[in-house]
């Protein structure tokens, strides 16, 4: 990852995430997406998430996604776009 001065943005790859990050049990993407939104970041997370089968995660990726501070996106591309609107 690289970071610069006045960068507050961020994109992570789903991969690049472990499994706990989406198990809303373990509060790791709770208290992870906090720290970003403490320091003003905004994030958002590529990858396929039409498959999640877990009601509280599916919750949550859309009550993320209606906010200005986390996206959950299919793509890079989506990503940046989204990162542009916020």
């Amino acid at each position: 990852m690289r970071y610069q001065s006045d960068c507050d943005k961020v994109i992570i790859r789903k991969t690049q995430l472990t499994p706990s990050f989406f198990d809303l049990k373990t509060r790791l993407a709770g208290e992870i997406l906090q720290k970003f939104s403490t320091y003003g970041m905004r994030i958002a997370i590529v990858g396929d998430f039409s498959q999640v089968s877990s009601k509280s995660l599916h919750d949550f990726i859309l009550e993320s996604n209606n906010g200005k501070q986390v996206a959950f996106v299919g793509g890079i591309e989506e990503a940046i776009d989204k990162l542009k609107d916020f």
